[in-house]
């Protein structure tokens, strides 16, 4: 008899690592096809079970019993066996609502827009209700509010997207832009990987209270495991697992002046975090098949910042790396949101006498001075923290773990 996760797991699966961060009972995935669903629940060899797509609704006339709110909302992510007797619960509300809550995005007395009709719109709507929402509009491809009519809800103040658009590995869309809703004064964004969509991109450059879905992630598998256990857990508990979710996530990004010691800080910090490194220099020389001078001979550097600019979309739809890059991958702006999405920018230091210039065909052709002049309010726009590297290495990686404990 143990706890587990039912049903397909969609990109990162976190539930056994927040479980077994939760509370001592042993947790595992069940992938069980739907002919064998029946039978799982007649045996009903199991403790409790986290239910996910696509059997929170199949699953809930096996329950003996259904919760007010998941009956309300219309599915089942969370049943507890009691003696015997099964009892369905919607645990993704209480998820939602902490969501909510932490982003500091109030719908009381709101107008709520939701995007997407499916299962996880249900349950934003019970969440915007319970928060006391005054008007609640669904947006869907095919029904009376749709993406052709979206000006019928200039006045919308809050917005929830519910969609799996901008889902790795579809990263950098977004199923609206933010200009069709000029008094939104929130955001949320139930999909975490990325750890900050497009959607979530583009409240952040507004200003807007936003937030991606992790925290509701996590709050959701914390309610799950007060009902398997009918112990209360505190919310502080939810944000320490939260904290670790995102370091495993985060990327590490390194940007700045050719031969500034990226890629030597790179190596150091691979090994003191356990994260892969992606040279993105290697990577562009990988994929052109000649090294990055002969890159700039042959085509010249608009090719290949073409190139430079696909490897960093690819790496920065990873997550949980290293990322060093060139030092002139801030000179296009697009290069921004594929390094932000998942990363913390840190932009490295040195002083220019200490820069070499050998093999750098940029550095080697413009006055350092007239480069870093250029250049230094683009690593500022890009950049989260600054980071001096003039010192001992040792320096330059504690000041950087530092940094990455503060986030």
């Amino acid at each position: 008899m143990e706890y587990g996760l039912l049903g397909e797991v969609l990109g990162h699966s976190f539930s056994p690592q927040i479980h077994a961060a939760l509370a001592d009972y042993e947790y595992i995935l069940l992938p069980t096809p739907r002919e064998q669903l029946e039978g799982l629940f007649h045996r009903r060899d199991f403790l409790g079970l986290n239910v996910t797509i696509p059997y929170k609704q199949a699953v809930m006339p096996l329950c003996d019993e259904i919760d007010p709110r998941a009956a309300a909302i219309g599915a089942v992510n969370t049943v507890v066996n009691r003696n015997g007797k099964l009892t369905g619960y919607n645990t993704d509300i209480d998820g939602l609502i902490y969501l909510a809550k932490r982003a500091g995005v109030d719908m009381s007395g709101k107008k709520v827009v939701i995007l997407g009709s499916g299962g996880t719109s249900h349950t934003a709507r019970a969440a915007a209700g319970e928060l006391g929402a005054a008007e609640i509009a669904v947006i869907s491809r095919k029904g009376p509010d749709n993406y052709d009519n979206l000006s019928r809800h200039l006045g919308a103040q809050v917005l929830i997207n519910t969609t799996p658009v901008g889902m790795y590995p579809n990263c950098g869309r977004a199923a609206v832009s933010l200009d069709a809703f000029p008094a939104l004064e929130g955001v949320l964004d139930v999909v975490y990987n990325p750890l900050r969509t497009a959607l979530i991109m583009d409240a952040e450059a507004r200003g807007l209270p936003c937030s991606c879905g992790l925290p509701m992630l996590v709050a959701q598998a914390k309610r799950a495991a007060e009902l398997f256990t009918g112990e209360d857990i505190p919310d502080a508990r939810t944000e320490e697992i939260l904290r670790d979710l995102t370091a495993q996530m985060r990327n590490v990004v390194l940007v700045g002046m050719p031969g500034c010691g990226k890629s030597v800080v790179g190596r150091a910090l691979s090994k003191a975090l356990g994260k892969e490194l992606l040279e993105l220099d290697a990577l562009i020389e990988a994929r052109a098949g000649k090294p990055i001078p002969a890159i700039f001979a042959e085509g010249g550097e608009e090719a290949f910042r073409a190139l430079e600019s696909q490897i960093v979309r690819e790496a920065g739809d990873r997550t949980g790396c290293i990322l060093s890059t060139g030092g002139g991958v801030v000179t296009r702006a697009e290069n921004y949101a594929p390094l932000h999405q998942n990363g913390l920018i840190i932009h490295l230091t040195r002083g220019l006498h200490k820069l070499p210039t050998k093999g750098r065909p940029i550095s080697q052709s413009t006055d350092l001075r007239e480069l870093w002049r250029r250049r230094a309010p683009l690593y500022a726009r890009f950049a989260d923290v600054t980071v001096d590297n003039d010192g001992p290495l040792s320096d330059t990686i504690k000041e950087i773990e530092k940094e990455l404990n503060r986030q």
